[in-house]
């Protein structure tokens, strides 16, 4: 990967950048986003243009663009994997090394609440729009909708995100909407993770926009997952985040799977950037999960 498919790359990029566009339009599409399983699994990527490059004890892990994309693509090649969620340049070269085939592809829409920065609730929408994702043949996009009561910038968010919604409702493409309660503690975001808070992001984010049918929920797992998960009927996809403990993770994931509005995992760094190096193993048990 790291020299032929590179080299491709950017001989794409540099001599035929309509190679991307034809890659888009020649893709095989997903017969359905669940999988044979019944449930999706999402390998999500889309951290490096917010600039939260860390893993673990590595503040630039993902910040290497080969060795993602080689992990990337292991992940993808795995069985009961459904799709990927991520920025344009990441998905172009995915779609320029066609690894995408028969794969459900999510856009992320917004990326400039850069991680600590002072305006990081005022998350504008930087990346795709719905017009791009529907002209790519792709299922949907996402948006990080952090809800900050004593941050002036919140009402902006919604609103944003209450439009992205509805453009992709519009088009009939999934919303997925990826809400948290969140304050600002010692000049750093930080993300409400109890039960109430969640729940009441739920709430919120569930009445954005003037149609909710192709509306789904991106949400963290945290404790009584099962009233967390009544808080709505939209349905819900379950997200990684950076994971300590992976058997914790792991148990906590099948748990939350179990309730009705759950429909899978997008999971990322946890997967592609696991303890033990084994992307393949890490991938496979979450895929076991479902």
């Amino acid at each position: 990967m790291l020299s032929d498919n590179v080299g491709r790359i950017v001989d794409a990029r540099v001599k035929d950048p309509g190679a991307v566009a034809a890659a888009a339009a020649s893709r095989v599409k997903a017969t359905s986003r669940l999988g044979e399983h019944g449930r999706a699994m999402i390998i999500a990527a889309d951290h490096p243009a917010r600039g939260a490059n860390g893993v673990g004890g590595d503040p630039l892990a993902m910040a290497d663009r080969y060795e993602l994309l080689d992990r990337l693509c292991v992940a993808l090649e795995r069985p009961g994997v459904t799709g990927v969620l991520a920025t344009a340049d990441i998905l172009e070269d995915l779609l320029l090394l066609g690894v995408l085939d028969g794969k459900s592809v999510f856009g992320s829409m917004n990326r400039a609440g850069l991680a600590g920065s002072v305006f990081e609730i005022d998350d504008r929408f930087t990346g795709y729009d719905a017009g791009t994702i529907a002209a790519m043949g792709f299922d949907g996009g996402k948006m990080l909708t952090r809800i900050a009561l004593g941050d002036p910038a919140t009402p902006s968010v919604l609103k944003n995100t209450a439009h992205a919604v509805d453009e992709l409702n519009d088009r009939q493409l999934i919303a997925m909407v990826e809400p948290f309660l969140s304050e600002w503690r010692d000049g750093r975001i930080r993300n409400d993770l109890s039960t109430e808070a969640v729940i009441k992001s739920i709430t919120i984010a569930s009445g954005l926009g003037r149609r909710s049918a192709y509306t789904w929920l991106k949400l963290p797992v945290v404790e009584n997952m099962e009233r967390v998960l009544a808080s709505s009927t939209l349905p819900a996809l379950l997200l990684g985040g950076e994971v300590k403990d992976a058997e914790a993770a792991f148990v906590s994931w099948g748990k939350a799977l179990k309730q009705p509005t759950a429909q899978g995992l997008v999971v990322g760094r946890s997967l592609l950037y696991p303890s033990d190096g084994d992307v393949a193993g890490a991938v496979d048990r979450a895929v076991s999960l479902l």
